[in-house]
């Protein structure tokens, strides 16, 4: 396993093979994202998506929270204007979205407004008991930039991502799982080893595939169902030219014994 120095923005370990564990490190300022710790976090993530001995990402905050949001500080300083964070050096998102391997997001406090956007760019959400969510733009009196008008009713509906947007309320982990928002909620201690057991397993598809998938999701969400269906086929077309029988062969004793162990569990 091996850690940045002290001080560093961000944190990344390496707990078992294909995966990394990505920590944002301004625990004392509740990983508030100021300039420095988004271009920090990009990099982490360009630098990891192109390691190819790296399937999946874990990202997390160190300390009680996930992420507070913008460093509001920040933004508030003379010159502070808010600034569009596309196509900077400091677009998290971005990273996250184009990332080749599956980010999952392990949020073990809370995530609010630009946090709670690095959220829900990732591919799967987990969520500690003590995670809560919100979108307080309206309560500050800004608009999103990364995403937050799209992803947010995509994942959860319009009525409900209005609600929240409209309020700045919080949402708690409980009801986030029931609304869809994450795919599991377990106790603080077991997050991180949740998310990388789950990360894991992804560790063990096939990598190229699984890039394939991520890019598949992400482009078939911005088109109709029926563009949606005729973009798989393509990309379909596209991934099977270079798989060849053998390859599968190779995977299918394998397939089925995973099959065998995880129905006899």
């Amino acid at each position: 396993m091996s850690g940045a120095a002290q001080g560093e923005l961000v944190q990344v370990e390496r707990p078992t093979e294909g995966v990394a564990v990505l920590r944002l490190n301004r625990p004392e300022a509740r990983n508030a994202l100021s300039v420095g710790l988004r271009e920090a976090a990009a990099d982490a993530v360009k630098a990891l998506g192109s390691d190819g001995g790296v399937s999946a990402i874990v990202l997390t905050g160190n300390g009680s929270a996930f992420s507070a949001g913008v460093d509001l500080k920040e933004l508030s300083a003379p010159g502070g204007r808010p600034r569009p964070s596309s196509p900077g050096a400091d677009n998290l998102v971005g990273a996250i979205v184009a990332c080749p391997v599956p980010v999952i997001a392990a949020v073990n406090g809370v995530a609010v407004t630009g946090g709670f956007e690095v959220v829900i760019a990732c591919d799967v959400i987990i969520a500690s008991t003590e995670a809560r969510f919100a979108d307080t733009h309206g309560r500050v009196g800004i608009l999103p930039a990364w995403g937050m008008s799209q992803r947010l009713p995509r994942l959860v509906g319009t009525a409900r991502a209005r609600e929240l947007s409209f309020t700045g309320n919080f949402l708690d982990a409980a009801t986030a799982e029931r609304w869809g928002l994450v795919s599991r909620v377990v106790a603080p201690d077991e997050l991180v080893a949740t998310a990388v057991g789950l990360a894991t397993d992804i560790a063990s598809c096939d990598r190229r595939a699984v890039a394939n998938l991520k890019r598949l999701y992400e482009d078939g969400a911005r088109v109709t169902m029926a563009e949606g269906l005729r973009l798989e086929l393509e990309r379909n077309a596209e991934h099977m030219a270079e798989v060849r029988p053998e390859d599968i062969a190779a995977r299918r004793s394998a397939v089925q014994a995973r099959g065998r162990a995880q129905s006899a569990g």
